[in-house]
């Protein structure tokens, strides 16, 4: 399995208005705190199908990172599919359950491939294309190519929508995972400058937005790809901010303690 795998959220940009409660969430979440970020969610997600989305993404993203918490991330999907009224917020949660079946599928929690497949596809459906939630679909759709359907040239095509997509809309955080996976094909086909270019591209994205929890996996793959004696100092470093964490990400916790090599599970 890749290390391009991915722990994306369609909570993807960091709250930068002046809301306390979106500032709240972001720090929390950035620092993989999502059960307390969720949360403070909850009151408003109750009603509020966009909250509710936020909540779901949330979890879900606790799913990608720890291997756990499975059961809140469903029942909180649940609860925003029924508050889902208009195309566009039945589009997202049917983007949301996509993800979380890939990621089950993934993490060989139980094989949901079917289901992911026929999520995302409704959401094609329900989503214009001018949708702001439309890049992050089209990132999902590329992680269901690369990881599950086997299909490189697929993904690389989702990817680079979403890479565009995200640029348009501003969006520095997912933009930070499209160019992670962009490397992570350019570093198959074996075009390491290219691969270099774009993980080093992902982590300075997240180390400008304070994304503490995409650190250590960002400084894992770029050294992959990067000579010694740098990338030793770099494993070094994503080995750190991993005991900080408290051992997360959990794959890749368990990938440091090996030998340097192929990466495991995603981020």
């Amino acid at each position: 399995m890749s290390r391009s795998g991915s722990s994306d959220s369609s909570e993807s940009r960091p709250g930068r208005g002046e809301d306390p409660l979106d500032t709240a969430v972001w720090r929390l979440r950035s620092r993989g705190c999502w059960h307390d970020a969720a949360e403070l969610l909850a009151p408003r997600a109750a009603g509020d199908p966009a909250m509710a989305l936020r909540r779901t993404a949330l979890l879900t993203e606790q799913c990608m990172f720890t291997a756990n918490g499975w059961e809140a991330a469903e029942d909180a999907l649940r609860a925003a599919e029924a508050l889902a009224l208009s195309d566009e917020h039945r589009g997202a949660a049917a983007c949301e359950r996509g993800h979380l079946a890939y990621a089950s599928t993934l993490f060989q929690v139980r094989d949901r491939a079917d289901e992911a497949r026929a999520a995302l596809g409704r959401a094609v459906a329900l989503l214009a294309p001018d949708s702001p939630a439309r890049p992050l679909l089209d990132f999902r759709r590329g992680l269901f190519a690369q990881h599950l359907a086997q299909n490189p040239v697929g993904a690389l095509a989702a990817f680079r929508r979403a890479h565009a997509g995200a640029a348009t809309h501003g969006d520095e955080l997912l933009r930070s995972f499209t160019w992670r996976h962009l490397a992570a094909l350019a570093e198959e086909s074996g075009d390491l400058p290219e691969a270099r270019r774009g993980f080093a591209e992902s982590l300075r994205i997240r180390e400008e937005l304070g994304y503490l929890i995409g650190i250590a996996p960002a400084l894992a793959a770029l050294a992959e790809v990067a000579d010694e004696p740098e990338a030793g100092r770099m494993r070094a470093e994503a080995g750190r901010l991993v005991r900080l964490l408290g051992g997360v990400p959990a794959w890749l916790a368990a990938q440091l303690g090996r030998a340097p090599g192929p990466a495991g599970p995603p981020d």
